[in-house]
């Protein structure tokens, strides 16, 4: 069995609307695993089989994507959690470790003494509409595997 291929990828991400949300232009391009757990699954389907100089529209349902939309990840938390920020904001981004592994989570609202936080991806529940030029794609090599991304 061959190893897999380690893809350049350049991106413009937009929304339903057609609205710039994301793009790799003018900046450098997304570089992978193929079967990496870094990059969603739609984007992994839409350039498996795919050459350099491919052009690619293509839709990510959120189930190919970051996952629908999780209620129970939105929690209402005292303010005392955020102890030594001084300008707590709407928007405002912290880690968290809770349990086994450490989690983002984004200020959603701010009443008093609660604080709304959302640990969802902020893309999560959203079909992706993605632009994708393949740029590069080689071999991956054993290290790489091993190890489970790109080197170079």
């Amino acid at each position: 069995m061959s190893n897999p291929f380690v893809f350049t990828v350049h991106y413009v991400l937009k929304n339903k609307l057609g609205e710039l949300v994301d793009t790799s232009e003018g900046s450098e391009p997304l570089h992978f695993l193929e079967g990496s757990p870094e990059i969603i699954e739609g984007i992994q389907r839409a350039v498996k089989d795919r050459s350099v100089g491919d052009c690619l529209e293509v839709t990510i349902p959120p189930e190919l994507a970051y996952g629908e939309h999780r209620e129970e990840l939105v929690r209402t938390v005292p303010r005392s959690l955020f102890e030594g920020v001084d300008n707590l904001q709407t928007g405002m981004k912290f880690q968290t470790n809770t349990g086994d592994e450490a989690q983002v989570v984004q200020v959603v609202s701010i009443d008093g003494n609660l604080v709304k936080v959302d640990a969802n991806h902020p893309l999560a529940g959203f079909t992706l509409y993605f632009d994708l030029e393949i740029v590069g794609k080689r071999e991956a090599t054993v290290e790489e595997v091993k190890r489970g991304y790109p080197l170079s």
